[in-house]
């Protein structure tokens, strides 16, 4: 993320407003824009005008918005550009929902700073944000789906070694492989290592559903 961005934050409440603000312009470059919208017909009027956005914070419960109506809405007016759910709830059925209709992230309110910006880092780099209260939840991967469910061991992980295990635990805080390279001092190419091993041993195809397979392992000992 080295170039100036344009970020579009949806919210209905003037001090979440800026708590996101805060939080994008922090990890962002310098000169990076937020424009501020409080209801869907302003959200996507900003969305016609230029130059386009690179992300997108959306509040669920937009005022002027019916279930996921906004969410479908932008998504097809900015296909290309990442959205980031924003909610009071961590339901899983509704961030099951929210995958479903095109959201890349899905962020609690009550999250603090630090887990918006690495949710941030990781929708930015291309991946998907799940909270973590949601994940010990759900069963199978959420939208869009890319493989089966994850078929690791029915009670036990697979035998990964210390460093791989630190990795998943990183992982599983919506850490992107920069950050967790940065926290566990080792260098970007090694933490790709460690994840495509943790995949293998898992049997998933991603990142995400290799959390939901340790947290479901998790629950059932």
């Amino acid at each position: 993320m080295t170039d100036v961005k344009r970020i579009l934050i949806a919210d209905d409440h003037p001090l979440f407003h800026e708590a996101l603000k805060g939080v994008a312009l922090a990890i962002f470059p310098a000169g990076s824009e937020c424009v501020c919208t409080s209801t869907v017909r302003e959200t996507l009027e900003a969305l016609e005008r230029s130059p386009a956005f690179d992300l997108i914070l959306l509040d669920l419960k937009l005022p002027g918005a019916e279930g996921f109506s906004c969410l479908t809405t932008v998504r097809g007016k900015a296909p290309a550009v990442p959205v980031v759910m924003v909610s009071s709830t961590d339901d899983v059925d509704i961030v099951r929902e929210s995958f479903s209709h095109g959201a890349m992230g899905y962020l609690p309110k009550s999250s603090p700073p630090e887990v918006m910006k690495n949710a941030i880092r990781l929708v930015m780099s291309g991946s998907s944000y799940i909270p973590t209260e949601a994940l010990g939840l759900m069963g199978t991967p959420l939208a869009p789906p890319v493989a089966a469910e994850p078929q690791a061991s029915d009670t036990t992980l697979p035998e990964l070694t210390p460093r791989q295990h630190a990795v998943l635990e990183l992982l599983a805080e919506g850490k992107a492989n920069k950050i967790i390279a940065y926290e566990l001092d080792i260098s970007e190419i090694t933490v790709k290592a460690h994840v495509s091993a943790i995949l293998r041993k898992l049997g998933v195809t991603n990142r995400l559903q290799a959390v939901i397979a340790a947290k479901n392992i998790s629950q059932k000992k």
